[in-house]
């Protein structure tokens, strides 16, 4: 195993430029396709973290009685997912846009009546995060008498969900657009390599090495490479990751979500499939320069 390591640092330094240009490649593949994971491991989170949250806001229809409302309450706390309900008068929702507004309340002041409805707030339970029972749960409501209107941010979920659908895609098709153009890079790399040690490579063969003998240390020279792309993948987009998060606004992300970077499972996986990107390289060239 020793031996193995030696011949492939050492055809490593002897081929430093097509060394450097399969390991700048495999960096640059790594980078593209790890910030697209965490792009999706960020906008998951942010996702997950407002489906938790989902509260629906059933607003009255004008003029709604007490004894009506006493009603509409009572079927909304024995509907399934609901695990709590909290009556919003219009005054209520009046001073909550006031205080919203701040040093704008002063425009709300004229009003010579009140524009807001009333309301519930639906709080749901944890079983019911989820964007398909909450869209029925909605559509109940809606049916109640006296219900106007039902609101919980479908239209801004339906969008966000469909725009990282499409990035995900994207994401899936440069992948695999990059894995096979590094693997084919890799392998001419190591091809170029094999050709200018073919006479090396065929005394070996006279004397009786086996084809397992020849090819173990160009395939520890694709591990190692893959190794050494992946780490330079991985550490520059670190370096992009704490600039980007750096120059966020910090009141921004404590407020709505934390932005991370990949987890240790996730950068050990990423790092495994660049070496395995090298030793794929490394298997194509062997076998179709073998058989000649």
């Amino acid at each position: 195993m020793i031996i193995y390591y030696k011949r492939a640092i050492k055809d490593i330094l002897d081929h430093r430029f097509l060394s450097v240009v399969t390991i700048a490649t495999i960096a640059i593949a790594i980078l593209i396709a790890s910030a697209f994971a965490l792009f999706f491991i960020n906008a998951n989170a942010i996702v997950n973290s407002w489906k938790q949250g989902i509260r629906i806001m059933v607003y009255l229809k004008p003029n709604s009685s007490e004894k009506n409302v006493a009603d509409i309450k009572s079927k909304i706390e024995g509907m399934k997912g609901v695990n709590n309900v909290r009556f919003i008068s219009n005054k209520e929702a009046l001073e909550r846009l006031k205080n919203q507004m701040k040093r704008q309340s002063s425009l709300l002041d004229d009003l010579q009546e009140n524009p807001l409805p009333d309301a519930f707030e639906v709080q749901l339970t944890d079983n019911f995060q989820n964007q398909d029972k909450v869209e029925k749960l909605a559509t109940r409501l809606e049916s109640l008498s006296q219900v106007d209107e039902v609101e919980y941010g479908q239209v801004w979920l339906g969008r966000f969900t469909n725009i990282l659908n499409l990035f995900r895609l994207t994401g899936y098709a440069m992948g695999a657009l990059f894995f096979m153009a590094t693997v084919l890079i890799v392998a001419n790399t190591i091809r170029l390599v094999l050709y200018s040690r073919r006479e090396e490579v065929e005394i070996m063969r006279l004397v009786g090495a086996t084809d397992g003998f020849i090819r173990a240390p160009f395939y520890m020279e694709g591990l190692i490479q893959g190794a050494l792309g992946g780490i330079i993948g991985l550490g520059a987009l670190f370096v992009l990751f704490i600039f980007i998060s750096s120059n966020v606004d910090k009141g921004l992300t404590s407020s709505l979500f934390a932005i991370r970077f990949l987890s240790w499972k996730a950068f050990l996986g990423i790092l495994i499939c660049s070496m395995f990107i090298g030793w794929m390289g490394c298997f194509l060239s062997l076998k179709q320069f073998l058989k000649q």
